[in-house]
């Protein structure tokens, strides 16, 4: 259990950020930085106001030393690569890689400081597994596991840095995918594990990125998919 540590999630007032903050806030002092607080009323949180896409973070509500990061904020863009305009990567750059950065680099003096920091990211199965209408938020999800091995060898060993690649989660990000019995069915049917992830099941593996129980582990991405990344049935 991850107990008294300072931790920041970006864009924690929905799906896998709040099930983290459910998780880990009673027994952490926790801050969110989301473009609403109205969802995590109900947490014994401080929220932010901040959009990762265009402001700059106001670290002043922060302490010194941070002992975790997390940045949730992404883009589920399925097209045809024909049918995708410029702007659709541009977009799905700017909030899934852009905004990463822009957040680190604001609070990098504050992971830095305490000596003993952890960083997760999220990226897609769709990386490293090529499936079609996924161009787009692979490209930018590429980019995020090329960050995540970088900054862990400039970082370390002060700051780990690691991410997650999960499938389908059932998230409201994900919800057009999954609005009915027949989407859901099928997504499930796609799975060797026959279901669809939760987001209980990726903050649980964030949890664990955080903590002393990856304290030897850096530099990696964490497929949690299902088994879809990996098998064929």
């Amino acid at each position: 259990m991850i107990e008294n540590k300072n931790i920041l999630i970006i864009g924690g007032s929905s799906g896998i950020g709040l099930a983290l903050a459910e998780q880990l806030a009673p027994h952490n002092k926790f801050f969110i930085a989301s473009r609403s607080g109205d969802a995590v009323q109900h947490l014994d949180i401080q929220h932010i106001s901040y959009d990762a896409t265009q402001d700059d973070l106001d670290t002043s509500q922060l302490p010194e030393e941070l002992h975790g990061f997390i940045y949730c904020p992404g883009s589920i863009n399925l097209r045809p690569f024909k049918g995708l305009k410029l702007e659709a990567f541009q977009s799905d750059f700017e909030v899934n890689v852009l905004g990463a950065v822009r957040s680190l680099k604001s609070v990098l003096s504050h992971l830095s400081a305490s000596g003993n920091a952890a960083v997760v990211l999220y990226s897609t199965v769709a990386v490293q597994t090529g499936m079609p209408f996924h161009s787009s938020v692979a490209a930018s999800k590429g980019a995020i596991e090329g960050l995540t091995r970088s900054l862990a060898a400039e970082f370390a060993p002060k700051i780990r840095v690691n991410a997650i690649a999960p499938s389908l989660v059932d998230t409201p990000l994900a919800s057009k995918f999954l609005n009915n019995e027949a989407k859901m069915d099928k997504a499930n049917e796609r799975h060797p594990l026959g279901r669809v992830g939760s987001a209980k099941e990726i903050a649980q593996a964030t949890t664990f990125l955080l903590g002393e129980e990856s304290s030897w582990m850096t530099g990696r991405v964490l497929q949690l998919d299902g088994g879809i990344g990996n098998l064929k049935t």
